[in-house]
């Protein structure tokens, strides 16, 4: 795969406004015609589709410009971070289609020259250290309509804040009883600006750094600085740092070390109908209970996407199709699933699987006798070849395609009546088998006629119904998990325990399929003909269970 990403159809999107911001920057002469990205995600959890469109804004940015992209973690906060979402976020950015090279780093890298440039804002008297407890700050910071007031530890002298700065680090007093604060204005219209906190004690265990530290710089402080040590030019994030614009320039202004300080540029969030993608609550989720993980299929996590079947290709088009905007997006999943249909439309191969199996005996086939067919891989892309099918005497078709007593234009098999089995011969139902106890009908028998064979160019009749089937002798044994909407409605609310499909998640443990289906590998996908396109479960799928997750269905509701 090439590590180019892309809109997915080797095209870069369209001009937008960030493109516009680089181009005036280029012309300008600023950072001497230098683009350089980054992503710098929190490892608190797992990456989710809106992730990706912040990704694949940087990511293609760069690629547009010949530039360079970084990944950056911003773990400044040990008590929710863990390496299992540093290793799961490399893995999925890779799965992508990222390639940061050489150019990987952690916020944790620089912290000791964050604490350096944090003594450097004291030196200058524009920080110092706060007594005030978290909600004694947020009651002086005031409100929207309300200025804040001082606090009464504002004007320690240089000398007091350096004391008692080093003596934070070096563990002299419990969490929580001191902080260092910006010092610039309490009187701000920007809340972000009234004396925000920089660093704060936190007597927990980096995962990188170990016990070395107990004062953990805010993300707001340390993201600025980590992009100017990178060398980044474009600090491209989601709208609701827009307001916290201010506070990174203010920061990179006073430490005044860095020539040509990189810009933060702000985008649209994209949203999808229905999902839930706030971090928060996909780990109320998984620590609920209420899915299988962070991997479950039907979360919006790239890591649930690509264990249900998603392609990289597919998540990349759809992401270049929605565009950069202001204001956000709130785009409907079918565009999504659009995205994944027109991917695998000509890549998944055709085959044949019967979910809710019914018995079929043909009774005058000759017992014992198999015949192998040929059928087409791929109907829409004629160099994937052919393969052969065994046909037999008992066969498993669908449970839907028989009605003994059938409505008006039910064209599937009923008594008396004649369909084609596909790739193979016209049979015709003669009699039914019924349980003695519920009266469910258990199997069916038929009749074929000879002459009827695909491929022979029998015109002699024709039949309006084709149904597929497996051979009963022949087929392998699959539980299949058919996924839908997690939620009921298209509203991303916070009740959302209240909204909860209960048919989210179907599991079908008695299906029969084609025997080429037992050679498949993990993340392998195929049409299911008239069910949909599937994946071979990554989780669940061992040597004594073959395990199928329908990725989506062939119904296309997206125009």
């Amino acid at each position: 795969m090439s590590s180019e990403m892309n809109n997915g159809n080797n095209d870069f999107v369209p001009s937008n406004f960030i493109h516009r911001i680089i181009d005036k920057d280029i012309e300008e002469g600023i950072y001497g015609g230098r683009v350089h990205t980054r992503f710098p995600p929190e490892p608190n959890g797992y990456l989710h589709i809106g992730s990706a469109y912040a990704i694949n804004i940087n990511y293609t940015i760069k690629e547009k410009y010949n530039g360079k992209f970084n990944l950056r973690f911003d773990d400044t906060d040990p008590k929710k971070e863990d390496v299992e979402y540093v290793n799961a976020i490399i893995e999925d950015m890779k799965w992508l289609g990222c390639d940061w090279e050489d150019r990987l780093f952690y916020a944790s890298d620089y912290f000791e020259a964050l604490y350096e440039y944090a003594v450097k804002l004291i030196k200058k008297s524009k920080a110092y250290v706060c007594d005030l407890t978290a909600e004694e700050i947020r009651e002086y910071r005031g409100t929207l309509t309300e200025p804040g007031k001082d606090s009464p530890y504002r004007n320690r002298t240089i000398e007091e804040n350096l004391d008692l700065f080093e003596r934070m680090k070096n563990g002299e007093f419990p969490e929580g009883a001191k902080t260092l604060r910006a010092k610039i204005d309490m009187t701000s219209p920007n809340t972000n600006m009234r004396d925000p906190v920089l660093y704060r004690i936190q007597y927990t265990k980096h995962y990188r750094t170990g016990d070395k530290w107990c004062i953990y710089p805010m993300y707001d402080y340390t993201h600025p600085i980590s992009d100017a040590l990178e060398n980044i030019t474009h600090s491209l994030c989601s709208i609701e740092f827009l307001n916290h614009r201010p506070l990174y320039d203010w920061v990179l202004n006073e430490i005044d070390d860095f020539k040509t300080p990189p810009k933060q540029r702000e985008f649209g969030r994209m949203s999808l109908k229905g999902v839930v993608t706030s971090k928060r609550y996909l780990r109320e989720m998984v620590e609920g209970g209420y899915v299988d993980g962070w991997d479950d299929p039907r979360m919006p996590t790239l890591r649930g996407l690509r264990r249900r079947g998603y392609t990289p290709e597919a998540v990349r088009h759809f992401l270049g199709e929605i565009g950069i905007s202001k204001d956000g997006s709130l785009v409907d999943g079918a565009m999504l699933e659009h995205s994944l249909r027109n991917d695998l439309k000509l890549k998944a191969p055709r085959r044949m699987a019967v979910l809710q199996p019914l018995k079929l005996v043909i009774t005058n086939y000759p017992e014992g006798q198999v015949e192998w067919l040929d059928a087409d891989n791929n109907p829409e892309n004629p160099e994937m070849g052919t393969r052969k099918i065994p046909f037999s005497r008992e066969i498993y078709i669908e449970r839907e395609d028989f009605m003994e007593d059938p409505p008006k234009k039910f064209y599937r098999l009923f008594p008396g009546n004649e369909v084609r089995l596909r790739h193979a011969y016209f049979v015709k139902c003669e009699k039914v088998i019924k349980d003695d106890k519920t009266g469910e009908v258990v199997e069916i028998h038929c009749t074929y006629d000879p002459e009827t064979k695909s491929g022979t160019g029998f015109t002699g009749r024709k039949v309006k119904g084709t149904i597929h089937w497996v051979s009963a002798s022949h087929a392998v044994k699959a539980e299949v998990r058919l996924y839908d909407n997690f939620l009921l409605d298209k509203e991303d609310k916070k009740d959302w325990k209240e909204k909860i499909n209960p048919n989210s998640l179907i599991i079908l443990d008695d299906c029969y399929l084609e025997p080429s289906l037992g050679e498949a590998s993990i993340e392998d996908k195929f049409q299911f003909l008239r069910h949909g396109y599937f994946c071979v479960d990554s989780k669940y799928t061992s040597n004594e269970k073959l395990v199928f997750n329908r990725a989506v269905s062939l119904k296309d509701s997206y125009k």
